[in-house]
């Protein structure tokens, strides 16, 4: 394993990031803000509980699922885009350097900026309501996969997207409004009993179902299901990572 290059490709993505720091953490703590005057103060005073922790409180382990979903999806894509717009893929591949030292490095960055986001608007949420976490660890474990796994899947649109439009594609028309509907400012036990069947097709509500279940012992979904559906979608995408670079698939064409 080239460490070296790993580290190259990791600290450069980096750079980039803290070169807008204020930027990238003064969005997500607007937008939390928002969320909690509107979804809290509104709607929280319409409805005071879900199954016994306050609705205000109920809804930041979706918020922030929410932020680091978007936010690993999009990093991924454009840190491997933006190479293939410059043209720098091709100093990439033809470098001694492995296809996993390169996802390690574009992937282990975007999740690390996720996950920088992600802790952001865990300590916005504090101010708003008071926040305990009944298992810490499972909680920060759910969070470090979400951030890898999207992240993984942001990498893949970012090699099959052909302009900034594309980028935006995905995320937009279907990873939102999955996340939207994935039980992030409600419980699924709240929908009719058919709608309730229609959602556990989305594959959203299994991790955020677990990550709320890190922070008040309550879940949608069992702990194990949730824990196995993160896990094949992060097999599923490192296997389409796998093809994409043994094939070439929209690399060095």
């Amino acid at each position: 394993m080239n460490w070296k290059a790993i580290w190259a490709i990791y600290a450069s993505e980096m750079t980039r990031f803290f070169r807008t720091l204020a930027q990238s953490f003064l969005s997500p703590v607007l937008s939390t803000s928002l969320y909690f005057i509107v979804f809290g103060a509104a709607i929280g005073s319409r409805i005071e509980q879900v199954e016994g922790v306050a609705y205000a409180a109920f809804i930041v382990p979706g918020l922030v699922m929410l932020s680091v979903i978007t936010q690993s999806i999009s990093n991924g894509a454009f840190g491997i885009y933006f190479p293939k717009f410059i043209g720098t893929i091709y100093e990439l591949l033809s470098a001694p350097v492995n296809f996993l030292e390169i996802v390690i490095g574009f992937v282990g960055a975007a999740a690390t900026k996720a996950l920088f986001i992600g802790v952001v608007i865990l300590g916005t949420s504090t101010f708003f309501v008071d926040l305990t976490v009944q298992h810490p660890l499972a909680m920060v474990a759910f969070l470090v996969l979400t951030c890898l796994s999207f992240a993984l899947l942001g990498f893949i649109i970012g090699i099959w997207a052909q302009n900034f439009e594309q980028l935006q594609l995905v995320p937009l028309l279907i990873v939102t409004p999955l996340v939207f509907l994935g039980g992030s400012f409600y419980s699924i036990s709240m929908l009719p009993p058919f709608w309730q069947t229609v959602t556990m097709f989305n594959p959203v509500v299994y991790l955020i179902s677990g990550f709320r279940w890190a922070f008040f012992g309550m879940a949608d979904v069992p702990i194990g299901l949730s824990l196995l559906a993160i896990g094949g979608f992060t097999a599923l995408c490192l296997g389409a990572i796998w093809w994409i670079f043994r094939t070439g698939w929209r690399i060095r064409s």
